[in-house]
């Protein structure tokens, strides 16, 4: 039996049925798959234009599943390789700063959950959350303070 062939419509559908994907990376993924003849940016397109592609959606949808262990400029830097918009990465590093201390705190929380006992120790927290991409700001606050504040 012979395999059916999808189409590239077919298969970008296919795509965003599983997840939302910023045009760059279905673009990327459909032209494995490409011929000749096809066209791959009307295709995502016609995508657009049926609101079944969407950049603020896959930015929303990528927020949320990195928001809880991440901070925000590693967030804001995977967004900005799948080829969101300057104006769209000023707007989302606005919403995200507000939350930030907190989720600093909450890694922090399940990573260590003790006050560091020496330099050493506090340096490793503080790397830590540094390589995650949080902010001095929010390393501060969330290995000075513990977690025990909740003025953020």
């Amino acid at each position: 039996m012979a395999k059916l062939q999808i189409s590239l419509k077919g298969r970008a559908l296919r795509y965003l049925s599983a997840r939302e994907h910023s045009r760059m990376e279905l673009a990327r993924k459909l032209a494995r798959y490409a011929q000749e003849s096809d066209d791959i940016e009307a295709l995502l397109d016609t995508l657009e234009a049926a609101k079944l592609l969407s950049q603020a959606r896959f930015s929303e949808s990528l927020i949320h599943r990195r928001a809880h262990r991440y901070g925000n400029s590693r967030i804001l830097s995977e967004l900005q390789s799948h080829g969101i918009d300057a104006d769209s990465l000023v707007t989302i590093k606005a919403e995200l700063a507000d939350g930030e201390i907190a989720r600093a705190r909450e890694v922090w929380r399940k990573k260590f959950n003790q006050p560091a006992a020496d330099a050493a120790e506090r340096a490793k927290q503080m790397r830590f959350l540094l390589q995650r991409g949080f902010s001095h700001r929010a390393i501060q606050a969330a290995v000075s303070g513990g977690g025990d504040d909740d003025d953020c």
